[in-house]
């Protein structure tokens, strides 16, 4: 970030997640550390039984029961969950309205919503086609199109919130909900918004999305135990449950937050890019990617890697993406790393793809603000290659003055992405 560009603050957060149909309850779960992950619960033509794997991380709060059935009708899952964390992070940092032309909480043209997903839409398509095939085109849904396009949920955020200035939906799969706070940070620092509703959105527990992962040999198959099926950075993980949420930042330009008095959690001052360019699927193994990424986001902060005291990793309890990540830390902070504790939450709420980055980037932005690391549920027995200090199944105080965090996200095709939240 150059001298002459506005400071970036976070005011609001939002979030329906596995482990509670708001941030604060989320939150709450996770440092009690409770599981959000169970048994998958669907209807018999699904043919569950069949399936390499049946267990799941679904949202907490179904999102039929918060929002309207119109809204219920005209929209995909995946924006549902989308709509509910927007919602919670508009009314949270403190806005009561959407913004409108004359007397508006704040200008509509200096407004923008960045919301992604990695599969949004996923499950809507495949619901039209089985109608298409069962009923004819009659049958078909007049919202198909609005339903099944990956940047409806943005699209949709930006109508709830009255976003003028910009709606963008970056599409980058695992990583995808990362990269939107990215953006939403260059918004601001480029002068084309002063507030902007950012994070991410997936919901796509559906027998495809779950045999598409199990043949690549992605998910865990604990059927039997699924609480303790999440296990990140442990010798006994074997990969990630497929999960389904929502996360999202209220980013804002910090003298605009001033000028309105708003509650500030942190400030979200730095980021990173980077692209692995190794396998559409598989991670760099030297996780030299995520290296340039956190390197990048130390960089655009102006901060060295011996303020960084806490890092939400991206961890999902693959054998191999944990591995890549930990190097890729222990290399971007060298000997700082001894003293950075590191927590994986996707041990608590499954993997939630595009909405993993948004989901977490609160996270974060609470640990700073709570001044508390959350935990690494399930892990018993850290990997002796991990050579970090990952924080175990109890949460650890985080200490006084300025604290510094990065937050990780990782997606197949390679994208790598380094949030980086400083306390104020």
């Amino acid at each position: 970030m150059s001298g002459t560009e506005p400071a970036v603050v976070v005011t609001g957060v939002g979030a329906t997640t596995p482990l509670g149909g708001d941030a604060r309850t989320t939150w709450s779960a996770l440092l009690a550390g409770d599981s959000g992950i169970g048994a998958l619960d669907v209807p018999p033509r699904w043919r569950a039984d069949q399936l390499p794997v049946r267990i799941v991380a679904a949202a907490a709060v179904d999102p039929s029961t918060v929002l309207s059935p119109k809204d219920v009708r005209h929209t995909d899952r995946a924006t549902q969950l989308a709509l509910v964390a927007v919602a919670e992070g508009w009314s949270d940092a403190g806005f009561t309205a959407p913004a409108r032309d004359g007397g508006g909480p704040v200008d509509p043209l200096e407004v923008g919503a960045v919301i992604s997903s990695g599969l949004a839409g996923m499950t809507s398509s495949i619901r039209q086609y089985e109608i298409l095939r069962d009923r004819g085109a009659h049958g078909v849904s007049p919202y198909c199109i609005p339903m099944m396009i990956p940047n409806s949920p943005s699209a949709q955020a930006g109508l709830l919130v009255g976003a003028r200035a910009g709606v963008h939906a970056p599409v980058s799969a695992c990583a995808a909900g990362a990269e939107a706070v990215a953006y939403g940070v260059q918004m601001i620092r480029s002068g084309r918004a002063k507030v902007v509703v950012a994070g991410g959105v997936d919901a796509t527990i559906h027998p495809l999305a779950l045999a598409g992962f199990a043949r690549m040999g992605a998910l865990s198959c604990r059927n039997d135990d699924p609480r303790h099926a999440s296990r990140p950075f442990d010798t006994g993980r074997d990969g990630f449950v497929l999960g389904e949420g929502a996360g999202v930042l209220v980013l804002e330009d910090a003298e605009h937050a001033r000028g309105r008095s708003a509650r500030v959690y942190c400030e979200l001052a730095g980021y990173g890019l980077a692209a692995d360019c190794h396998h559409i699927a598989q991670p760099d193994p030297t996780g030299a990617g995520v290296t340039r990424a956190i390197t990048a986001a130390l960089r655009d902060a102006g901060t060295s890697a011996a303020e960084v005291t806490h890092i939400n990793a991206h961890a999902t309890s693959t054998p191999r993406g944990d591995l890549a990540e930990a190097g890729a830390i222990r290399r971007a902070l060298g000997r700082h790393a001894d003293h950075t504790c590191v927590s994986a939450t996707k041990s608590s709420t499954g993997h939630l793809i595009g909405g993993a980055g948004g989901v977490e980037a609160v996270l974060t932005a609470l640990a700073l603000h709570h001044r508390v690391a959350p935990p690494t549920t399930n892990l018993v027995d850290l990997d002796p290659a991990v050579d970090l200090d990952v924080v175990g199944p109890v949460p650890r105080a985080l200490p006084s003055g300025p604290v510094t965090a990065l937050n990780n996200a990782m997606g197949f095709g390679g994208h790598d992405v380094s949030l980086l939240l400083r306390s104020c």
